[in-house]
Protein backbone atom coordinates (compact mmCIF):
# COMPACT_ATOMS: atom_id res chain seq x y z
CA UNK A 1 0.00 0.00 0.00
CA UNK A 2 1.39 3.41 -0.69
CA UNK A 3 2.45 5.54 2.68
CA UNK A 4 -0.30 8.09 3.45
CA UNK A 5 2.04 10.83 3.55
CA UNK A 6 2.75 10.01 -0.21
CA UNK A 7 -1.29 9.77 -0.53
CA UNK A 8 -1.94 13.05 0.82
CA UNK A 9 1.33 14.49 -1.00
CA UNK A 10 -0.03 12.92 -4.13
CA UNK A 11 -3.63 14.56 -4.07
CA UNK A 12 -2.88 17.86 -2.66
CA UNK A 13 -0.44 18.29 -5.84
CA UNK A 14 -3.60 17.25 -8.23
CA UNK A 15 -5.79 19.27 -6.71
CA UNK A 16 -3.11 22.23 -7.25
CA UNK A 17 -2.78 21.42 -11.00
CA UNK A 18 -6.69 20.99 -11.13
CA UNK A 19 -7.14 24.83 -9.60
CA UNK A 20 -4.37 26.70 -11.95
CA UNK A 21 -5.98 25.22 -14.67
CA UNK A 22 -9.13 26.57 -13.48
CA UNK A 23 -7.45 29.76 -12.90
CA UNK A 24 -5.64 29.81 -16.16
CA UNK A 25 -9.22 28.54 -17.97
CA UNK A 26 -11.01 31.65 -16.31
CA UNK A 27 -8.04 34.63 -17.53
CA UNK A 28 -8.26 33.26 -21.58
CA UNK A 29 -12.23 33.11 -20.64
CA UNK A 30 -12.18 37.00 -19.87
CA UNK A 31 -12.66 38.46 -23.59
CA UNK A 32 -12.11 42.13 -21.78
CA UNK A 33 -9.08 41.55 -20.20
CA UNK A 34 -6.66 43.63 -22.34
CA UNK A 35 -9.27 46.33 -22.45
CA UNK A 36 -9.31 49.96 -21.12
CA UNK A 37 -11.36 51.99 -20.04
CA UNK A 38 -11.45 53.96 -23.12
CA UNK A 39 -11.84 50.94 -24.65
CA UNK A 40 -15.33 50.34 -23.19
CA UNK A 41 -16.47 53.82 -23.33
CA UNK A 42 -15.79 53.97 -26.68
CA UNK A 43 -17.65 50.68 -26.89
CA UNK A 44 -20.59 51.75 -24.77
CA UNK A 45 -20.89 54.98 -26.85
CA UNK A 46 -21.45 52.73 -30.09
CA UNK A 47 -23.30 50.76 -28.23
CA UNK A 48 -26.12 53.68 -27.41
CA UNK A 49 -26.06 55.45 -30.73
CA UNK A 50 -27.11 52.19 -32.14
CA UNK A 51 -30.02 51.13 -29.52
CA UNK A 52 -28.37 48.69 -28.34
CA UNK A 53 -28.73 49.27 -24.56
CA UNK A 54 -28.37 46.04 -22.99
CA UNK A 55 -24.80 45.54 -24.66
CA UNK A 56 -23.92 49.44 -23.15
CA UNK A 57 -25.27 48.69 -20.03
CA UNK A 58 -22.62 45.83 -19.48
CA UNK A 59 -19.83 47.78 -20.90
CA UNK A 60 -20.40 50.54 -18.39
CA UNK A 61 -20.69 48.43 -15.74
CA UNK A 62 -18.01 46.63 -16.13
CA UNK A 63 -15.87 50.05 -17.01
CA UNK A 64 -16.81 51.81 -13.24
CA UNK A 65 -15.97 48.05 -11.56
CA UNK A 66 -12.85 47.57 -13.53
CA UNK A 67 -11.81 51.37 -13.76
CA UNK A 68 -13.43 53.28 -10.62
CA UNK A 69 -11.30 55.87 -10.43
CA UNK A 70 -10.84 56.32 -14.11
CA UNK A 71 -11.99 59.89 -15.37
CA UNK A 72 -14.94 57.75 -17.61
CA UNK A 73 -15.95 56.09 -14.73
CA UNK A 74 -18.24 59.40 -13.45
CA UNK A 75 -19.90 59.63 -16.92
CA UNK A 76 -20.25 55.84 -17.04
CA UNK A 77 -22.73 56.00 -13.97
CA UNK A 78 -24.90 58.64 -16.32
CA UNK A 79 -24.98 57.01 -19.27
CA UNK A 80 -25.75 53.85 -17.71
CA UNK A 81 -28.71 55.69 -15.96
CA UNK A 82 -29.97 56.47 -19.19
CA UNK A 83 -29.62 53.31 -20.86
CA UNK A 84 -31.44 51.25 -18.17
CA UNK A 85 -34.06 54.12 -19.05
CA UNK A 86 -34.07 53.47 -22.64
CA UNK A 87 -34.18 49.94 -22.27
CA UNK A 88 -37.65 50.49 -20.29
CA UNK A 89 -35.77 49.42 -16.67
CA UNK A 90 -37.32 52.61 -14.40
CA UNK A 91 -35.92 51.07 -11.24
CA UNK A 92 -32.63 50.37 -12.46
CA UNK A 93 -32.90 53.85 -14.72
CA UNK A 94 -33.67 55.29 -10.93
CA UNK A 95 -31.51 53.86 -8.75
CA UNK A 96 -28.40 54.50 -11.04
CA UNK A 97 -29.18 57.98 -11.09
CA UNK A 98 -29.85 58.29 -7.19
CA UNK A 99 -25.97 56.73 -6.95
CA UNK A 100 -25.09 59.44 -9.10
CA UNK A 101 -26.85 62.02 -7.38
CA UNK A 102 -25.30 60.69 -4.64
CA UNK A 103 -21.90 59.96 -5.18
CA UNK A 104 -22.13 63.67 -7.37
CA UNK A 105 -23.75 65.74 -6.01
CA UNK A 106 -22.49 69.32 -7.36
CA UNK A 107 -21.51 67.51 -10.82
CA UNK A 108 -22.55 69.89 -13.69
CA UNK A 109 -24.62 67.86 -14.77
CA UNK A 110 -26.79 66.46 -12.01
CA UNK A 111 -29.98 68.20 -13.21
CA UNK A 112 -30.12 65.39 -15.74
CA UNK A 113 -30.16 62.98 -13.05
CA UNK A 114 -33.19 64.39 -11.49
CA UNK A 115 -34.52 65.08 -14.89
CA UNK A 116 -34.46 61.08 -15.81
CA UNK A 117 -35.39 60.31 -12.54
CA UNK A 118 -38.64 61.99 -13.20
CA UNK A 119 -39.39 61.03 -16.64
CA UNK A 120 -38.51 57.15 -15.15
CA UNK A 121 -41.44 57.48 -12.68
CA UNK A 122 -43.39 59.56 -14.97
CA UNK A 123 -43.52 57.01 -17.47
CA UNK A 124 -43.53 54.13 -15.31
CA UNK A 125 -46.23 51.51 -16.28
CA UNK A 126 -46.48 52.65 -19.85
CA UNK A 127 -46.51 50.02 -22.54
CA UNK A 128 -46.75 49.56 -26.42
CA UNK A 129 -50.77 49.51 -26.11
CA UNK A 130 -50.46 53.45 -24.54
CA UNK A 131 -50.30 54.31 -28.45
CA UNK A 132 -53.97 52.98 -29.00
CA UNK A 133 -55.85 53.53 -26.43
CA UNK A 134 -56.23 56.67 -23.72
CA UNK A 135 -55.26 56.08 -20.39
CA UNK A 136 -55.57 58.44 -17.48
CA UNK A 137 -52.88 58.17 -15.13
CA UNK A 138 -55.52 59.62 -12.12
CA UNK A 139 -56.95 55.94 -12.22
CA UNK A 140 -53.62 54.22 -11.53
CA UNK A 141 -50.61 53.97 -9.05
CA UNK A 142 -50.58 57.76 -8.04
CA UNK A 143 -47.18 56.56 -5.62
CA UNK A 144 -45.16 57.15 -9.45
CA UNK A 145 -46.63 60.09 -9.93
CA UNK A 146 -45.83 61.60 -6.52
CA UNK A 147 -42.15 60.29 -6.79
CA UNK A 148 -41.99 62.29 -10.37
CA UNK A 149 -43.50 65.06 -9.26
CA UNK A 150 -40.53 65.50 -6.71
CA UNK A 151 -38.20 64.50 -8.57
CA UNK A 152 -39.62 67.25 -11.00
CA UNK A 153 -39.79 69.92 -8.49
CA UNK A 154 -36.49 69.41 -6.87
CA UNK A 155 -35.01 69.94 -10.48
CA UNK A 156 -37.02 73.28 -11.20
CA UNK A 157 -36.19 74.10 -7.48
CA UNK A 158 -32.71 73.67 -7.60
CA UNK A 159 -31.54 74.34 -10.69
CA UNK A 160 -33.76 76.83 -12.05
CA UNK A 161 -31.41 77.80 -15.15
CA UNK A 162 -31.14 74.19 -16.22
CA UNK A 163 -32.36 73.57 -19.81
CA UNK A 164 -34.65 70.75 -18.58
CA UNK A 165 -36.46 72.70 -16.16
CA UNK A 166 -39.27 74.16 -18.57
CA UNK A 167 -40.12 70.88 -19.35
CA UNK A 168 -40.16 69.33 -16.22
CA UNK A 169 -42.50 72.64 -14.91
CA UNK A 170 -44.85 71.27 -17.39
CA UNK A 171 -45.11 67.39 -16.32
CA UNK A 172 -45.63 69.02 -12.84
CA UNK A 173 -48.46 70.90 -13.87
CA UNK A 174 -50.08 68.18 -15.75
CA UNK A 175 -48.92 65.75 -12.61
CA UNK A 176 -50.56 68.27 -9.59
CA UNK A 177 -53.52 67.66 -11.68
CA UNK A 178 -53.46 64.04 -12.19
CA UNK A 179 -52.71 64.03 -8.38
CA UNK A 180 -55.74 65.79 -7.42
CA UNK A 181 -57.93 63.85 -10.03
CA UNK A 182 -56.92 60.76 -7.81
CA UNK A 183 -58.15 61.93 -5.14
CA UNK A 184 -61.25 62.88 -5.87
CA UNK A 185 -61.71 59.56 -7.12
CA UNK A 186 -61.30 58.53 -4.09
CA UNK A 187 -63.34 60.94 -2.66
CA UNK A 188 -66.75 59.89 -5.17
CA UNK A 189 -65.86 56.32 -4.15
CA UNK A 190 -66.74 57.31 -0.40
CA UNK A 191 -69.71 59.24 -1.06
CA UNK A 192 -71.10 55.57 -2.87
CA UNK A 193 -70.29 53.79 0.69
CA UNK A 194 -72.21 57.04 2.42
CA UNK A 195 -68.70 57.83 4.09
CA UNK A 196 -69.69 61.27 4.24
CA UNK A 197 -66.66 62.01 6.68
CA UNK A 198 -63.88 60.52 4.96
CA UNK A 199 -65.38 62.18 1.59
CA UNK A 200 -65.37 65.44 2.99
CA UNK A 201 -61.51 65.10 4.19
CA UNK A 202 -60.38 63.99 0.78
CA UNK A 203 -62.38 67.03 -0.55
CA UNK A 204 -60.87 69.26 1.91
CA UNK A 205 -57.27 67.80 0.95
CA UNK A 206 -57.23 68.76 -2.55
CA UNK A 207 -58.24 72.30 -1.59
CA UNK A 208 -55.39 72.30 0.42
CA UNK A 209 -52.27 70.71 -1.61
CA UNK A 210 -53.81 71.35 -5.14
CA UNK A 211 -55.81 74.61 -4.83
CA UNK A 212 -55.44 75.87 -8.47
CA UNK A 213 -55.71 73.08 -10.14
CA UNK A 214 -59.21 72.49 -12.08
CA UNK A 215 -60.19 69.32 -9.52
CA UNK A 216 -60.92 72.29 -6.94
CA UNK A 217 -63.86 72.16 -8.10
CA UNK A 218 -65.03 68.98 -7.98
CA UNK A 219 -63.83 69.09 -4.31
CA UNK A 220 -65.85 71.51 -2.86
CA UNK A 221 -69.03 70.08 -4.92
CA UNK A 222 -67.99 66.63 -2.49
CA UNK A 223 -67.39 68.76 -0.10
CA UNK A 224 -70.71 70.68 0.22
CA UNK A 225 -73.26 67.36 -0.51
CA UNK A 226 -71.04 65.48 2.24
CA UNK A 227 -71.47 68.31 4.64
CA UNK A 228 -75.03 68.39 4.23
CA UNK A 229 -75.44 64.70 4.95
CA UNK A 230 -73.05 64.95 8.21
CA UNK A 231 -75.55 67.92 9.30
CA UNK A 232 -72.80 70.42 9.55
CA UNK A 233 -74.66 73.16 7.00
CA UNK A 234 -72.69 76.02 8.21
CA UNK A 235 -69.27 74.56 6.56
CA UNK A 236 -71.21 73.55 3.59
CA UNK A 237 -72.36 77.22 3.63
CA UNK A 238 -68.89 78.19 3.85
CA UNK A 239 -67.81 75.88 0.77
CA UNK A 240 -71.13 77.22 -1.50
CA UNK A 241 -69.76 80.40 -1.13
CA UNK A 242 -66.48 79.66 -2.34
CA UNK A 243 -67.73 77.63 -5.22
CA UNK A 244 -69.88 80.64 -6.14
CA UNK A 245 -66.75 82.57 -5.81
CA UNK A 246 -64.93 80.90 -8.01
CA UNK A 247 -66.85 80.25 -11.75
CA UNK A 248 -65.66 77.60 -13.87
CA UNK A 249 -62.63 78.15 -15.89
CA UNK A 250 -62.05 76.69 -19.34
CA UNK A 251 -58.97 74.74 -18.02
CA UNK A 252 -57.33 71.94 -20.07
CA UNK A 253 -55.42 69.03 -18.17
CA UNK A 254 -52.76 68.46 -20.72
CA UNK A 255 -50.79 65.88 -20.90
CA UNK A 256 -46.63 67.26 -20.96
CA UNK A 257 -46.36 64.03 -22.82
CA UNK A 258 -43.56 61.17 -23.53
CA UNK A 259 -40.36 63.32 -23.92
CA UNK A 260 -37.83 61.69 -26.03
CA UNK A 261 -34.61 62.00 -23.74
CA UNK A 262 -31.08 62.95 -25.05
CA UNK A 263 -28.26 61.57 -24.32
CA UNK A 264 -26.78 62.31 -21.07
CA UNK A 265 -24.12 65.64 -21.84
CA UNK A 266 -20.51 64.46 -21.58
CA UNK A 267 -18.54 65.92 -18.36
CA UNK A 268 -16.23 68.21 -19.62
Amino acid sequence: MMPEFTTRFISLLILSLFLFACSDDDIKEDPYADWSALDFYEDATRSLKASEFEEAIKNLENLEARFPFSPYARQAQLDVAYAYYKFEEPESAIAAADRFIRINPRDPNVDYAWYLKGLSDYNRGTGFLDSFFVRDPSLHDNKSMGNALNSFSTLVARFPDSRYAQDAYQHMVFLRNKLAESELHAARYYIKRKAWLAAARRGKYVLETYPTTPASRGALKIMITSYKELGLNDLAADAQSVLDANPPANAQVVDAGNTQLEPPPDNE
